[in-house]
């Protein structure tokens, strides 16, 4: 199974999310991407799962979830639809 994103090294600081996402280091401010981690205790947030499809986040503790792409802001289209749509005329 071809996986969406390769997420690494996801840590989590008092007021930061920073993780490598396809090679590239990213940092993202916990209170603009989500009000359940920003509420969440340090611990809650340090217990997390990352799919292991790459397409996203988990935090089984508070319910969170994710995705890359929508951190990214970027729309994932699989390679196997990219193919279908590009033969299609």
């Amino acid at each position: 199974m071809e996986k969406a994103h390769i997420v690494e090294n996801l840590e989590i600081t008092a007021d930061e999310i920073r993780m490598k996402i396809d090679g590239k280091q990213h940092s993202f401010k916990i209170a603009e991407i989500s009000q359940r981690l920003k509420k969440a205790t340090q611990k809650e947030r340090e217990y997390f799962e990352i799919c292991p499809t790459g397409y996203g986040i988990h935090w089984p503790l508070i319910d969170e979830d994710l995705s890359i792409d929508g951190l990214l802001g970027i729309k994932h289209i699989p390679k196997r639809l990219k193919t279908k749509e590009t033969t299609v005329k």
